[in-house]
């Protein structure tokens, strides 16, 4: 019996059962009383409506479900950022679904909603895959309309989408299964086709009530824009439902008869469960941040068979590269290192720092990837690059610029799993959120910050100490723990996966046995998109 390893799954056990805690709650949007109200207009809940859709909930991944999570407290908050987004099957075809949750707020558009629907899309044009608009929203929030309106990424760039969507030849359905008002109107009037559910569903510009304070006319919303004005008199959607169901049935029927794909022709065989338990992972990962544990060790109960073929493996070995297979896919994996390591010269290296070789090593294999046209996993512990004279004097800027460039210029799919730290330039050169993987997850156990919660509140708590003093004020040694208490607990805060997972910053907060499912699912997805540009380092420091 090893005890750390106990403690270590004690925690993490821990950890998962705060995940599942707060998913079931986040799944209850705006409470049982406004599912109630949903369920009595003889309307389906968001979720309802896309678990009745895919054709199974297992085989689902969903998108962003704690966006929004503790934001706009004074608003009342909003949940999933009231719109649930899942990539699934559908008809055995893999899709986007995005449904607006009318228990939040009505399904109105809060700043979060809008960058999660441009999420949604984007993971759509990345892998050409069909994206289902299940729409039910009141439009935008106008207490926060200047947040959600005007700018480049804001309501107006999902319309845009819409057009750059069709012209590419990205299938787009909706189907009208509520309100749907104002600008909000043009997002289903612009995808391929569009389904409205009849007495249930309406969809116009302008609602009665403005209509009447505009123009005068009397005139009801069901008159104005119902299922039969539109479907028999104006012409602007295409299909009439009965209720929900059969509207969900339409959509079923119409996907099924989308024609095969391009494929990108990524490497897969029959897939292989791991030999080494996946639930070791819980025991292996330590409790704290700052300890040390063997990389290797997750990775082999990642990949199928627990086969991995290390690619220079005596050189640079803060970070590991290599070869192995997920669910039957070839990926070519980048993961930190946590243990410390000896360089073959005797040199001591810390584990989850980038070092001068490291960042040598992983730029090469990142070349040799999209020479073969293998797809990117990237695992996450890191605390940043090398620093001090010796690595100053190394280079350590060129060589880490270099690795850099190799992320950014890659043209095969890739995907980051953050295990633990994801700290300043570490999580750039690791491919952050700003370097485009196609999804980006955290473990439970992932902090993601500019730099560790201690190092920056000992700064953080100077600055403070040294305004203080400024003012004339005393600071004994419990005034200072004290403000290195609070300052601390602000930003740990901060650097929690939720936080980031809120924000969108990463695509959710998984289950660490979910990692094999979110990847695969993710290649499977790429697969949809061809790669259309070589790759290209550009001018690099030598």
């Amino acid at each position: 019996m090893d005890i750390n390893f106990n403690k270590n799954e004690d925690h993490n056990k821990l950890l998962l059962s705060d995940l599942k805690h707060k998913l079931t709650k986040v799944k209850l949007g705006g409470g049982k009383s406004k599912i109630e109200k949903q369920h009595a207009k003889g309307k389906m809940t968001a979720r309802e409506r896309i678990d009745y859709l895919l054709d199974s909930k297992a085989d689902a991944i969903e998108i962003a479900a704690f966006a929004g999570e503790g934001m706009y407290k004074e608003h009342g908050g909003c949940p999933s950022g009231g719109v649930v987004v899942k990539m699934g099957y559908i008809q055995g075809k893999q899709c986007i679904v995005v449904a607006n949750d009318a228990t939040v707020k009505a399904g109105a558009w809060f700043p979060i909603t809008g960058k999660k629907n441009l999420r949604a899309q984007e993971i759509a044009i990345e892998n050409k895959l069909p994206i289902i608009y299940l729409v039910d929203s009141a439009g935008v929030y106008l207490p926060m309309q200047d947040e959600i309106f005007p700018d480049k990424e804001h309501f107006g760039r999902i319309f845009r989408n819409n057009a750059r969507m069709s012209s590419i030849g990205i299938v787009q359905i909706s189907a009208i299964m509520g309100s749907c008002v104002a600008g909000g109107a043009y997002l289903p009037i612009m995808s391929d086709e569009a389904i409205i559910v009849d007495k249930t569903a309406s969809i116009f510009l302008a609602g009665s009530y403005l209509v009447k304070a505009a123009i005068g006319e009397n005139i009801d919303n069901e008159t104005l824009g119902g299922a039969t004005t539109h479907c028999e008199i104006s012409g602007v959607t295409d299909y009439k439902a009965k209720d929900d169901a059969d509207a969900l049935d339409k959509i079923k029927n119409l996907v099924s008869k989308i024609g095969d794909y391009d494929k990108a022709g990524f490497n897969r065989i029959e897939a292989k469960k791991p030999k080494e338990d996946p639930k070791d992972i819980y025991g292996i990962l330590p409790k704290s941040r700052s300890d040390q544990y063997d990389m290797l060790e997750i990775i082999k109960r990642l990949v199928d068979d627990s086969d991995f073929e290390e690619y220079k493996e005596g050189y640079g070995k803060t970070i590991i590269t290599g070869y192995g297979r997920i669910n039957g896919w070839a990926v070519g994996i980048v993961a930190n290192q946590r243990k410390l390591v000896k360089t073959q010269k005797g040199e001591m290296q810390f584990g989850g720092v980038i070092y001068n070789d490291s960042a040598d090593k992983s730029t090469r294999f990142i070349a040799n990837c999209n020479q073969k046209k293998i797809p990117l996993v990237f695992l996450q512990d890191v605390t940043g690059f090398m620093v001090g004279s010796k690595s100053e004097h190394s280079g350590i800027i060129k060589d880490g610029a270099k690795m850099v460039n190799a992320v950014s210029n890659s043209v095969v799919p890739k995907f980051t799993i953050v295990i633990g730290n994801s700290y300043g330039a570490g999580n750039y050169a690791m491919c952050g959120k700003a370097y485009d993987p196609r999804l980006i997850a955290a473990w439970p156990s992932a902090e993601l910050a500019v730099m560790s919660g201690n190092s920056a509140a000992k700064v953080l708590m100077q600055i403070e100490k040294a305004s203080l003093l400024k003012k004339g004020e005393e600071i004994d040694e419990k005034k200072e723990k004290e403000l290195f208490d609070k300052v601390k607990a602000r930003y740990d805060e901060q650097i929690s996966p939720y936080y980031a997972a809120s924000r969108i910053w990463t695509d959710g907060v998984i289950d660490p046995l979910d990692t094999r499912k979110w990847i695969s699912m993710g290649i499977e997805a790429a697969d949809h998109a061809p790669i259309e540009k070589p790759f290209n380092l550009g001018v690099i420091q030598v």
